[in-house]
């Protein structure tokens, strides 16, 4: 699971993960809703967040990237993009707690989803794994995914291995129409043997989970 597509192909995703201020949280999106397409037209956004339940005053945003030498140019450009830095930048910094960012590839057996329709909730679940990578979890951890995703309540989007930050964390972004949806799903899984099963197979490589509830920005791409 560790070789193939992830390592012949450069691509990468970029999770980036703000800390606001408690006070600042309306105007840093305010600042972002105003100004943010100056930076998606340097390179692609996948999906920018809101936490509502599991964190507070957090952004998360994903960026996707051709390869290393494709996120140089990039933020060379940024650096040297007057627009950029005195409209968002110089404003959005002094809003800001503290920043986070991991690179990750998405594991080769997952292929970016989209919902299939507007206005429903995200869930990301962050897995932080045994040492070993996905030669000695991936199996077990794909199993699990695959159950969750027969039960039919939920869409999975995307999942994603760090390379960069906390290694041998997995994160796993989900989509459902709401969250009373996502509660009822949730309800029916722990009753399926399969889930049951499936989950209980991964666990043995766990060593803990946390999940925060995303409402999508306006500047998102998926919503």
């Amino acid at each position: 699971l560790a070789t193939g597509p992830r390592q012949n192909n450069g691509i990468f995703y970029e999770i980036r993960t703000y800390d606001i201020k408690p006070s600042k949280m309306k105007e840093f999106i305010e600042v972002v809703n105003k100004y943010f397409h100056l930076r998606t037209s340097h390179s692609e956004l996948v999906g920018f967040w809101s936490a509502e339940l599991g964190a507070m005053n957090k952004v998360v945003h994903v960026w996707k990237y051709d390869n290393f030498a494709h996120r140089t140019a990039v933020r060379h450009a940024l650096a040297n993009d007057k627009d950029w830095q005195g409209k968002f930048i110089s404003p959005a910094l002094p809003l800001i707690e503290k920043q986070h960012n991991e690179v990750a590839y998405l594991v080769p057996w997952c292929q970016l989803g989209k919902p299939p329709k507007e206005g429903g909730v995200y869930e990301w679940v962050t897995f932080q794994m045994k040492p070993g990578g996905p030669a000695l979890w991936g199996e077990s951890f794909r199993a699990a995914v695959n159950a969750h995703i027969n039960t039919g309540y939920t869409k999975l989007i995307g999942v994603f291995h760090t390379e960069y930050g906390l290694l041998n964390t997995v994160h796993v972004i989900w989509w459902n129409e709401s969250p009373d949806h996502r509660a009822a799903g949730r309800h029916s899984a722990h009753e399926d043997a399969r889930v049951v099963a499936a989950v209980r197979d991964s666990v043995r490589f766990l060593d803990s989970q946390q999940n925060m509830l995303l409402l999508p920005l306006q500047c998102s791409p998926l919503k």
